[in-house]
């Protein structure tokens, strides 16, 4: 069930955001958690075919539930939908890696939504927060997340200048500001206003 909460100024943004979660994240894989949302991700390049449509189907569901509601709320059919690029460069992950953004742009054309999801792209690794520091198997370069990190490490289109955006990202937490930088980045960008969807907010 969509819920809305506000995004607070800090470090890294300089003005409150208008924000909307669909349902708490409580942890991978405890009772009622979000867990196509992990899967989705892929890190490893580990799932199956049947899995990932299992949940592209869900994450779909959602968005198609929540995306006219948002939109209502906010008022305007002018939104654009932009998504949270992944911590690595684009180009490093496979398609079935790249499937939130995916799913993410099927549906804003379906509903008729203006698509952004190709307005920020990452060009530098950045360290991947959720995982371990020391997680085998996996090169987790990068910088952690630093005031201006979006702006250094990703391209941003001109075409955000002077239109409303709604950001969208997987999952939010408070404590790492990855989504607080986006939102700056979009605003110093010229993005008219911005604001954020998450599909789970971390608990």
């Amino acid at each position: 069930m969509l819920q809305e909460f506000t995004i607070y100024p800090n470090e890294y943004l300089t003005q409150e955001t208008k924000s909307f979660y669909h349902t708490d994240y409580l942890g991978y894989q405890k009772l009622g958690n979000p867990d196509y949302i992990n899967t989705l991700k892929n890190t490893y390049d580990s799932f199956s075919d049947e899995k990932l449509q299992k949940a592209v189907d869900e994450l779909e569901k959602v968005l198609l539930e929540d995306f006219p509601i948002i939109l209502e709320r906010l008022g305007g059919e002018s939104i654009t939908v932009c998504v949270v690029p992944r911590a690595k460069m684009e180009g490093s992950y496979q398609p079935h890696q790249l499937l939130f953004k995916r799913v993410t742009e099927h549906v804003c054309n379906e509903l008729s939504i203006n698509d952004g999801t190709g307005y920020i792209i990452r060009h530098t690794n950045t360290k991947t927060t959720h995982l371990p520091s020391h997680t085998p198997n996996y090169n987790n370069d990068g910088d952690s997340p630093f005031s201006g990190i979006t702006i250094d490490t990703c391209n941003i289109s001109d075409s955000v200048r002077g239109k409303e955006i709604l950001l969208i990202d997987d999952i939010y937490t408070n404590s790492i500001n990855i989504d607080e930088d986006v939102i700056q980045a979009l605003l110093d960008s010229g993005a008219k206003a911005v604001f954020f969807f998450a599909i789970g907010r971390t608990v």
